[in-house]
């Protein structure tokens, strides 16, 4: 498969955990609070981060792994309550 496939591949699947989750809770089939949301947006924006740092776009990386962290967070915080 060629790279620029693969990339373009990566990023419509790193996309589409975030908006799967995204509609997931704006139609109340989701609790944000719920591990299997923060595992969509942790997975879909650590994808989209990798994807940013090549070629570099400081924009997207901003964005991208404060998502992931903040994802990460919030999974981390349902674990431990």
């Amino acid at each position: 498969m060629d790279i620029m496939l693969a990339r373009q591949v990566a990023s419509f699947v790193g996309a589409l955990l975030i908006l799967v989750a995204y509609v997931g809770h704006q139609m109340n089939w989701m609790d944000a609070r719920k591990a299997g949301y923060n595992i969509l947006n942790a997975v879909g924006s650590a994808i989209l981060a990798y994807i940013a740092f090549h070629p570099f776009q400081i924009g997207f990386i901003v964005l991208e792994v404060t998502w992931t962290i903040i994802s990460i967070y919030a999974l981390m915080r349902v674990r431990i309550n």
